[in-house]
């Protein structure tokens, strides 16, 4: 690596759209963001953000982009019109977010054609995630050949779970068959969060048990003890664990029995309903904590169903994972909802004194970008709010490993 080459592109490639942040990570500044959506429609979009002094403001175009090869070039552009080019000198590598590395990847990792097929492999216990990931990197790749390609993955940051936690009850041989375990996802916002919790109340992670509630339209729970996860909610695919904006969470594996045979539906359908139509959706119409939070003022009954629903599940995990660390030194939200909505902040300890748990209204009320305690002085189980930032920790992650790397074959 020489000695300027100290930016890092974080790539975000989903089915139809890539996420996208530039940083320099001499002092982990953002240089640009954007976002292009609706790829392969003819109203695809892109939304162009650059950061950088003299810039100038957001940049939008409309128009067709067929494919992710064409997003990536238009990236490229919008990035070179700012002199943030994918040719610069000063871009050490490219970091993508992977969903799914399952047991072999627990740690960020160079891409080779090795690393692809890997990766390729596991597209059957991450149908929805990893082949847009695939799609991004080869793109990535044919883009930038000379450029090393480093994936981060959602799950590795949970291979570190005991079997006990991550072995499901299910005949052992079948099990290891089909890789049938619970690999956890939000990884990178998992790892991030806790050791900013860490940092929030003056310790080290190694000396902090903490449980992170990474609450957006997907939503996971975290046990993390001194610094290393042992249990987290979302299992073989992010369908389980807590309600979220579209997807079910824990249910009983034999409803997908009794929708086969009494409703004739079939496993595509019975998926359709339990990751796109369930939830929060599914239960009052809305997947938006800030509408349904409107209703249930309004006094709408199914909104405030769904709301309850949400928050008695949130409880449960919290005290499951009490259990399991034992001691909790802090329960910590993040993410859009764990972030924004203090109703769901305030909710969720309520009647949790016994166990330590309560926040302050006051505190609870203010709006930040900065972590923060939400919980009264004195209280025994900090409560707080730390802002999560995976493509920060993607970057981290990516320029490290490739420092190391690069360094060790100069």
């Amino acid at each position: 690596m020489t000695a300027h080459a100290t930016r890092v592109l974080v790539l975000n490639s989903g089915s139809s759209s890539v996420k996208y942040q530039l940083l320099e990570m001499q002092d982990n500044s953002r240089l640009a963001v954007g976002l292009v959506e609706r790829i392969g429609e003819r109203d695809s979009r892109l939304v162009h953000t650059p950061l950088t002094a003299g810039a100038g403001g957001k940049r939008e175009r409309t128009g067709k982009i067929a494919d992710h090869t064409e997003a990536l070039r238009a990236v490229a552009d919008e990035l070179a019109r700012d002199g943030l080019g994918l040719d610069s000198p000063e871009l050490a590598a490219i970091g993508h977010r992977v969903v799914h590395g399952g047991l072999k990847f627990s740690e960020p990792t160079v891409i080779d054609d090795g690393v692809l097929a890997e990766i390729e492999r596991l597209v059957p216990v991450a149908p929805l995630h990893n082949p847009a990931n695939l799609t991004g990197i080869r793109t990535a790749r044919e883009l930038r050949p000379d450029l090393p390609q480093v994936a981060v993955f959602d799950t590795a940051f949970h291979t570190t779970m005991p079997e006990y936690a991550a072995r499901y009850a299910i005949d052992t041989e079948t099990a290891d068959a089909h890789r049938i375990r619970r690999y956890g996802f939000h990884g990178t916002s998992h790892a991030y969060v806790s050791r900013k919790t860490a940092a929030l109340l003056g310790k080290d992670p190694s000396e902090v048990n903490v449980i992170v509630l990474h609450l957006g339209n997907g939503a996971s729970a975290a046990a993390v003890a001194g610094g290393r996860c042992v249990d987290t909610s979302m299992g073989l695919t992010p369908l389980e664990g807590l309600v979220m904006g579209t997807r079910s969470g824990d249910i009983d594996p034999a409803v997908t029995f009794h929708l086969t045979r009494v409703a004739g539906m079939s496993v595509d359908e019975i998926d359709e309903l339990l990751n796109k139509k369930s939830g929060l959706a599914g239960l009052c119409g809305d997947n938006d904590m800030r509408e349904i939070l409107r209703r249930v003022d309004e006094g709408d009954e199914r909104a405030r169903l769904a709301f309850d629903i949400y928050i008695h599940r949130l409880k449960k995990y919290i005290g499951a994972y009490s259990a399991v660390l034992g001691r909790v030194d802090a329960v910590v939200f993040t993410a859009g909802v764990g972030e924004n909505a203090a109703a769901v902040r305030e909710a969720a300890v309520a009647g949790l004194g016994p166990m330590g748990l309560a926040v302050d209204a006051d505190r609870n009320a203010v709006r930040s970008d900065e972590p923060r305690i939400i919980s009264p002085d004195g209280a025994r189980t900090v409560v707080a709010v730390v802002p999560t930032d995976e493509e920060l920790e993607i970057a981290q992650q990516t320029f490290a490993l490739v420092g190391e790397v690069r360094t060790v074959d100069a």
